[in-house]
C-alpha cells in the first residue's frame, strides 16, 4: 500500500495493486493493529477514459480520490465491514460483496 491515513479510530491503507494490468484500488482498514475489511474499486479497461483521458492510472486515482475517501468513510460510518468492491465499467457502476464472490481478487 502506498499511503496511510486515519478516520475516526480506524487506520486506512490505499494504494494501487502493485503489477495489476487492470485497475485494482485497495483501501484495507485497520483498527488496533487488526485487519477490518477492504474495500476496493475496479475500473474496466474500457471505463478509464471516463476518468482520465490518459487512461494512467495514477491521474485516475488522482481525479477520484476524494470521492472513493468519501465512499470509504459512508462505509465505516456505516459500521458496514464487509469486504466490498466497487465496480466501475462503461454501463456505470455496482457496489459487490466481496465475500460472496469465489473468484475474488486478493490485494496481498
Amino acid at each position: 500500500m502506498q499511503e496511510k491515513w486515519q478516520y475516526q479510530n480506524y487506520e486506512i491503507q490505499e494504494g494501487l495493486k502493485p503489477g495489476s494490468q487492470t485497475f485494482r484500488y485497495f483501501f484495507e482498514i485497520f483498527q488496533n493493529g487488526g485487519k477490518k475489511c477492504n474495500y476496493c474499486v475496479w475500473i474496466s479497461d474500457d471505463a478509464l477514459e471516463k476518468f482520465a483521458p490518459s487512461r494512467e492510472f495514477d491521474d485516475v486515482v488522482a481525479s477520484q480520490k476524494q470521492a472513493w475517501h468519501t465512499w470509504v468513510k459512508e462505509k465505516i460510518d456505516d459500521q458496514d465491514f464487509r469486504n466490498r468492491a466497487l465496480k466501475i465499467d462503461r454501463q456505470g457502476s455496482q457496489e459487490i460483496n466481496l465475500s460472496e464472490m469465489s473468484d475474488h481478487i486478493r490485494p496481498d
